[in-house]
């Protein structure tokens, strides 16, 4: 798989809650930054204190080989109980030039709830690219190289999006009390 071709890491859980009890946690935007080995913190952009389409906020990542970073992300989705996705943008120029273009984002993540007789059944996937991103200046570093280093970034997103999945399903079983410290 090549960059250009806009790869996919994606999972899949059912949860025993309804969707929405789910919806609450996806679209809690700090929920991550909890879950996530990546992501360690984040925060609402522009005044913005809840999420709907074009709202924006700032994710502080941080990885063993690529550093410290922050992307600004903006919210391209949001179907009440059903999808919730936004595009990750390289808003500093980290990677290149800085981008703030929906066009060339780096990323675009998603999370599709589906109603079941028993609960909810969550999806998450990120697709990588088109634009610039850590993964594209390895790729220009070794470029003998782009299938394993796509193959490897791909498979760290799985084990992210199993973790935050796990991490949600988990807290939507045990309740609203679990959202809060110590809950």
């Amino acid at each position: 798989m090549r960059y250009a071709d806009g790869p996919t890491a994606q999972g899949g859980i059912r949860v025993g809650a309804a969707p929405s009890r789910v919806w609450e946690l996806v679209t809690d935007i700090g929920l991550p930054s909890r879950l996530s080995p990546e992501l360690h913190r984040v925060e609402w952009l522009g005044g913005v204190v809840a999420p709907a389409v074009g709202a924006r906020f700032a994710g502080f990542n941080r990885h063993p080989v690529a550093g410290d970073w922050r992307t600004v992300s903006q919210i391209v989705e949001f179907d009440a109980e059903r999808v919730f996705g936004w595009a990750v943008l390289d808003a500093d120029g980290r990677f290149g030039e800085p981008a703030d273009d929906l066009r060339d984002r780096m990323a675009t993540w998603r999370f599709e709830l589906s109603p079941q007789a028993d609960g909810t059944l969550v999806r998450q996937s990120v697709r990588i690219g088109p634009g610039r991103s850590g993964v594209s200046a390895w790729i220009e570093r070794m470029p003998e190289r782009e299938e394993e280093l796509v193959a490897r970034r791909l498979d760290e997103l799985r084990t992210g999006i199993g973790a935050t999945l796990a991490g949600i399903k988990a807290l939507a079983e045990r309740g609203p009390e679990a959202d809060r410290p110590g809950g």
